[in-house]
């Protein structure tokens, strides 16, 4: 019978002696361990790759959308705009700012208004009477002159003229009834009627230069300077004040936005434009 030296190599058939089957056992539990280390290590990889491959096929947030009915402001204008939508057009129905104001100005004919603001254009009447009032009892606005006087009054019948706020499109076809093209952008005046177009109310006009306080200030004065007899005028040379009839909507041409007739106390004006 032939028996294996020491030195030679373990014969595959035969069964392992009871030490080798006490150790294997344990080095199969140690290699089971090993494998499942190594694959929950691989599924933690791929669980972090998934994350982060998502995250790059992620689409970038989407802008807000846009406000629906809100004009886009020319550079410059949005600095002083009012924030709030401007409607296009409303109800074509007025409603009258409540009660009135004591007599202004120290002399002269009294010419009382009256102040309507446009259903559905959003404006509060009361507020915007309060912003003409105000307007018109500076000392520098026309009362200035010491030969007229002004009071709002309620009452259309007693009122000399009305001062309206309207949307573009319904002022632009108050301003076209009297032979006025101001294609939805301009106010006007026409007799007995002082007519401001709402959205340079709300956005005042793009390169202005001055806040939106001023321009509305400038409108009415503006407005109802025609009313009581002014014409347009021109700018009387660049970096002076624009005169108040001149006509700052359409642009400065080289003058400093002014709201105001008087300054210093006297008429202040330019060239009168034929």
């Amino acid at each position: 019978m032939t028996t294996s030296s020491p030195c030679d190599p373990p014969d595959p058939a035969r069964p392992p002696s009871g030490s080798a089957r006490r150790r294997r056992p344990a080095r199969d539990r140690m290699y089971r361990r090993r494998r499942r280390t190594a694959l929950l290590g691989l599924v933690l990889l791929l669980a972090a790759t998934g994350v982060v491959l998502s995250r790059i096929a992620e689409p970038s947030p989407a802008p807000p959308p846009a406000v629906q009915g809100r004009v886009p402001q020319a550079a410059g204008a949005g600095a002083h705009a009012d924030p709030r939508p401007v409607p296009s057009t409303g109800e074509g129905r007025f409603s009258v700012a409540a009660g009135g104001t004591p007599v202004r100005g120290v002399d002269g004919p009294l010419r009382r208004y009256q102040v309507v603001v446009e259903q559905g254009a959003g404006q509060d009447a009361d507020a915007f009477a309060a912003s003409v009032d105000a307007t018109l009892a500076d000392p520098r606005s026309w009362i200035a002159s010491g030969e007229l006087r002004v009071q709002r009054v309620a009452e259309a019948a007693a009122a000399d003229f009305t001062i309206y706020l309207a949307t573009p499109v319904t002022s632009e076809r108050m301003c076209a009834e009297g032979g006025l093209s101001t294609e939805g952008y301009t106010s006007c005046r026409l007799p007995g009627q002082v007519i401001i177009n709402l959205a340079r109310w709300m956005e005042a006009v793009p390169d202005y230069g001055a806040p939106l306080s001023v321009y509305r200030t400038y409108v009415v004065n503006h407005e109802v300077g025609h009313e009581f007899g002014e014409g347009h005028e021109a700018c009387p040379g660049p970096g002076r004040p624009a005169p108040v009839m001149q006509q700052q909507t359409y642009g400065l041409e080289g003058c400093v936005a002014n709201a105001w007739p008087y300054l210093d106390g006297r008429r202040y004006a330019g060239e009168i434009v034929p």
